[in-house]
């Protein structure tokens, strides 16, 4: 059966139509999407730079006011939005401390872990104790919140485990790197000089953290000082550490 002429192009020019109308109705629905998809990773991006200011905040009045004295309305306040708006993303103030304890102890653990890389063990004592402190030391004094956060009495308790654990990780790799700088001293001797030199290095730290400027400095050294006059002549020829005098007349 044949098709009029003009039968036949008003059928050619409905299919275009229809064709053209289904392909911009795809691209619409894509671009639709697109969008919908556009919008949420917007929002996520807003809401991490929210959470970035409200802890940038809490970190500044937690080193003010230490973590028992502050409140949401001093850290909302310091953040320059209401505490409605903080309310939004954290609960209470706990919770904005085990947030900014956690991010903190993840960036504590990528400097340790560089800072205590067993190839340092190749350098003399003096710049040994440089590549490892230097990085400790410096974070602490970057980060003051994250000594408050590990140190204060009423840090939450969560807070309080992971710094025990990370306490415990740290001793072992203390140990690992003096096991590699002292290879023929006996395992439990290593043991306590690690501990030794550890429970050192926290004192020296609460005096460097105490102090600024100048004195900052001088305490920086004078923790270098104490920590090269107790490993050096362990890592001379006589290596082990006399045996205590026994006195007779000791009662």
């Amino acid at each position: 059966m044949t098709v009029p002429e003009g039968k036949a192009n008003k059928t050619t020019t409905e299919a275009a139509v229809e064709a053209a109308t289904e392909a911009a109705g795809a691209a619409g629905a894509t671009t639709d999407g697109a969008a919908e998809s556009a919008r949420p990773r917007r929002r996520q991006a807003r809401g991490e730079a929210r959470i970035a200011q409200l802890l940038r905040a809490a970190a500044d009045v937690f080193c003010t006011s230490g973590y028992t004295a502050s409140s949401t309305n001093a850290i909302a306040r310091e953040a320059g939005v209401s505490p409605g708006t903080l309310y939004q993303f954290f609960p209470n103030k706990e919770a904005i401390a085990v947030e900014l304890g956690d991010r903190l102890l993840d960036r504590w653990r990528d400097t340790y872990g560089a800072a205590l890389d067993q190839s340092h063990t190749e350098l003399p004592l003096d710049r040994l104790l440089d590549a490892i402190l230097d990085p400790l030391i410096a974070f602490n004094c970057e980060n003051p919140a994250f000594f408050v956060l590990m140190h204060g009495s009423e840090i939450p308790g969560r807070i309080t485990e992971a710094h025990d654990t990370l306490h415990a990780t740290m001793l072992t790799r203390v140990e690992s790197v003096l096991a590699d700088y002292l290879p023929d001293m006996p395992a439990a001797q290593v043991h306590r000089i690690a501990e030794m030199a550890f429970m050192v290095f926290k004192a020296g730290l609460d005096l460097i953290m105490a102090n600024e400027g100048e004195e900052r400095t001088a305490y920086i050294q004078e923790l270098k000082t104490v920590m090269f006059r107790y490993l050096d002549p362990l890592v001379g020829d006589d290596a082990s550490c006399p045996a205590p005098t026994e006195h007779a007349d000791t009662p």
